[in-house]
């Protein structure tokens, strides 16, 4: 098999692989996560099979993904390998709050690009941080200022034990909690079960990813990674 084939097949894998303060505690960070590679076959954009296999169902810590309808979104929300228009060091996170995307700078000018759906307030927060803490199928625990707008959640507080990890918990499969000088900013990264919300600013929440995306992303992303945010237009798309 040729090398085009090889590279070509490893990128097919690797694309099948896989903001507010009511979000969970910090979990254990795993620590064996490596720094990118360098990618060097082609940018190209998905086939249909690779979609499909993309985003197909997808069993995961004893928990049932439903296959995204992705022909049903629109598809620069698809995750996708993208020339870098960040500038930052690979391992970066950047979070391009105006246009809705989140991109992890990859070696060799380029980038693995993920559409997000943000809070209808928009993500509130910006700057520097670093990725902390990661969690799959993390407890949601609201916090008491949510609780009080609504008494129904009491049941999911801190005090309760939370929801359980689900795919109907609002953190979804996966969750990243964003540090700044060592203090927890209460915003997250996490997955999401509602597709349509990609893309939107919709209810209160953190920055969700499909949660197929959010699966790709917590492989990929390295140990106590920086993540940047921009809240007002900065990057070229």
């Amino acid at each position: 098999m040729s090398s085009v084939s090889i590279l070509s097949r490893r990128a097919f894998v690797l694309g099948a692989a896989g903001a507010l303060a009511g979000c969970a505690t910090a979990g254990t960070e795993p620590k064996n996560v490596p720094v990118p590679r360098r990618v060097s076959y082609p940018i190209a954009p998905a086939s249909d099979a690779e979609l499909e296999a993309r985003y197909a169902a997808v069993q995961d810590g004893g928990h049932l993904i439903p296959a995204i309808p992705f022909r049903e979104m629109d598809p620069k929300h698809f995750r996708q390998r993208v020339k870098d228009p960040t500038g930052e060091p690979a391992g970066t996170v950047v979070v391009d709050a105006p246009n809705r995307f989140l991109y992890l700078v990859e070696p060799g000018g380029t980038a693995m690009r993920y559409g997000v759906g943000l809070g209808r307030e928009g993500f509130a927060w910006g700057g520097e941080g670093i990725i902390h803490w990661r969690q799959p199928w993390p407890r949601w625990k609201p916090p008491a200022d949510m609780i009080a707008r609504q008494p129904s959640l009491e049941r999911y507080s801190v005090e309760n034990g939370g929801m359980e990890p689900g795919i109907r918990n609002p953190l979804g499969a996966r969750a990243l909690y964003i540090f700044q000088d060592g203090k927890d900013t209460l915003y997250r990264l996490h997955g999401t079960p509602e597709w349509k919300s990609i893309g939107k600013a919709v209810t209160s929440g953190c920055v969700r990813l499909l949660n197929q995306d959010v699966i790709d992303l917590y492989k990929r992303v390295p140990y106590h990674a920086r993540i940047v945010v921009y809240q007002k237009p900065t990057l070229s798309v």
